[in-house]
């Protein structure tokens, strides 16, 4: 700005003092009536980053920074409540002043319109991953069924005819039945897809109950459950349809198409031809759709935590598949031995995070039947593993480099293995021993004898609550990964001007979260359901959980955005890395960046209190 506009600026400004925790303005003070910058003290935004859609985004302002532009500019009230963080001084501008000085100041005009401008518009789009849609497709899988569900479901008795069920539906032009009991409780399903299976081809009694030919497995979900979980069980079983269920009585059903409409994308059809695949070259293409589907949801602004349970359901989807499709071609083919066989997924994978950059982290978990030695089962065993693991490499899962697989004899254990492993882990807690038990102590059963996973898993919960020594030593370890914040810039950078997204971002809240569901006797391996589940056992206030999993989750968008701009949905992408310049983030991201590593420091805190580090 010119001199003699900065002193006709400051000439008109006043001093104003605000205690720590008093209102500086919110939206219920109407029409912003003032331009104020922080002298002195901290002033917070407090809007959750999570349904951040608003022109305001959840953020912290310090020294040097103005407030509220986007309500002065467009005058309106704003859309946050401005609370200040500690004792704060702002010097403050009346609002006809402001627009006075718009006029004046061309460097004023250009900061203020263009500039913010441009944040605030890239704040609407904070977890949308900046691909939102036009509003007029906002419904999308973050909506519930109760606002999907078309119409009240037109049912039958269960002893009507099968000729009267299809009259009725041509009469409605619906594409299913549903049976359902005096309680309008459902009993099963009759679709045009099973007309030609189960009615057309066998040619079969029209006058029969219809109750007879119909789907018995239902899947069924609450009117509260939002869309998305209504796609993962299309995609995982390959159902064309979800009954809305309240309290035991049928209240709606949602159709593939219903999804479809709202998404664009072929859930459950990639599902079915990774059902189907009779091939590894079928699965290679079922992997580049995968990652297509991550393109269109990102472009569709489905929030990262749904994305990456997608990712993850797909990935196991194929996995599965490549193993059924391995087993069936091995000599241990409905042999005793690979009825009590486990394929475990571990890292990201076992936690449901998985993102387009991702390679395997896996293991094998067994009883060897009787009458057969557990190193006889073991050398049977790792040649199978080990074709799996390249089946894998070949659908665009990188081995990992540290030969944490299945393959790997040190990682193809029995179930008692498994647990005197652990246990040795626990007793020892080496540097080895602690970073062992960092990737495999989110393991979850993929495939097989899934029980055999459950009993682990229930033996490490007892196991590792009871030694509060050894999560003391992984509270230490976790806590010398602190978020990349500096004392004098934003953030401390490494090579090459980067911070790592995932090893300086995510992994502290990974690690916290492992720990306090340790600690709690929390079997679940999603990080954010091991906070929300971790807390009340813990006597952690739910605002200060959900003010984590909301940073966490911004991390995961800047990660997945990052990603999607390297080109990571695109079939034979490069290897994708995390490594993001903060200098090239806008203004706004890197304010949100920086309070999320604030966010990571106050978990590493509390974690810190609870194991008197």
């Amino acid at each position: 700005m010119e001199p003699g506009h900065l002193l006709w600026m400051l000439e008109r400004m006043r001093m104003a003092y605000y205690a720590e925790g008093e209102v500086i303005i919110s939206p219920e003070q109407g029409e912003a009536d003032r331009f104020m910058v922080v002298k002195q003290g901290r002033v917070h935004g407090e809007q959750s980053v999570a349904q951040a859609t608003g022109t305001d985004a959840w953020l912290e302002l310090v020294e040097g920074e103005c407030f509220p532009l986007g309500a002065l500019l467009a005058n309106r009230a704003v859309t946050s409540v401005y609370r200040a963080g500690s004792d704060t001084f702002c010097y403050e501008l009346a609002a006809a002043d402001f627009n006075t000085l718009l006029g004046m100041s061309a460097a004023f005009r250009d900061f203020c319109t263009r500039r913010i401008a441009n944040l605030l518009e890239h704040s609407k789009q904070l977890i949308q991953a900046q691909y939102t849609q036009s509003s007029a497709e906002q419904q999308s899988l973050t909506s519930p069924l109760s606002a999907i569900i078309r119409r009240a479901p037109v049912t039958c008795a269960p002893d009507t005819s099968v000729r009267n069920a299809l009259a009725l539906m041509r009469e409605h032009g619906i594409g299913s039945m549903v049976a359902v009991d005096e309680r309008r409780g459902p009993l099963g399903i009759l679709t045009l897809h099973d007309v030609l299976e189960r009615i057309a081809l066998p040619q079969i009694d029209l006058d029969q109950p219809v109750i007879g030919i119909m789907s018995t497995q239902l899947s069924a979900l609450p009117p509260q459950a939002l869309a998305h979980e209504a796609a993962l069980a299309m995609a995982r079983h390959g159902f064309r349809h979800v009954l809305v269920v309240e309290e035991g009585r049928l209240v709606g059903l949602v159709s593939e198409k219903d999804l479809f409409a709202l998404q664009r994308v072929g859930l459950r059809q990639i599902g079915s031809a990774i059902r189907n695949a009779g091939s590894v070259e079928v699965l290679q293409l079922a992997a580049a759709d995968i990652r297509r589907v991550a393109h269109n949801m990102m472009a569709q602004g489905v929030a990262p935590e749904q994305l990456t349970q997608f990712i993850s359901t797909f990935n196991d989807l194929l996995t599965a598949r490549v193993i059924e499709l391995e087993c069936a071609a091995s000599a241990l083919c409905d042999t005793p031995l690979l009825a009590g066989v486990c394929w475990v997924a571990l890292g990201s994978e076992g936690r449901f995070e998985q993102t387009l950059n991702t390679d395997q982290d896996n293991a094998l978990l067994f009883v060897a039947p009787e009458g057969m030695a557990t190193e006889q089962a073991r050398q049977q065993l790792l040649p199978m593993a080990e074709r799996i693991n390249a089946a894998l490499a070949a659908c665009g899962f990188p081995l990992c480099k540290g030969n944490m697989m299945a393959s790997n004899p040190q990682w193809c254990l029995s179930l008692d293995e498994w647990k005197q492993l652990f246990s040795g882990w626990i007793m020892h807690g080496t540097p080895e021993a602690l970073l062992h038990a960092s990737i495999f102590f989110d393991f979850r059963a993929l495939y097989g004898a899934r029980h055999l996973a459950d009993e682990l898993r229930a033996w490490l919960a007892r196991t590792a609550a009871d030694n509060p020594l050894f999560l003391r030593q992984m509270a230490e370890n976790a806590l010398r990964n602190r978020p990349p914040l500096g004392v004098v810039r934003d953030f401390v950078v490494g090579k090459e001007h980067t911070l790592d997204l995932k090893v300086n971002g995510i992994t502290p809240f990974v690690d916290a979260a492992r720990i306090f569901s340790l600690a709690a006797g929390v079997a679940h391996t999603s990080t954010i359901q091991r906070l929300r589940q971790s807390a009340p056992r813990l006597n952690i206030q739910t605002a200060e959980v959900d003010a984590w999993i909301d940073a966490l989750l911004f991390i995961q968008v800047l990660r997945l955005r990052h990603h999607h701009e390297a080109g990571g949905c695109e079939p034979g992408a490069a290897t994708l890395d995390n490594l993001v310049d903060p200098e090239r983030l806008s203004e706004l991201d890197r304010r949100i960046l920086k309070e999320a590593f604030r966010q990571a420091r106050k978990l590493q805190a509390r974690l810190a209190m609870e194991h008197r580090l």
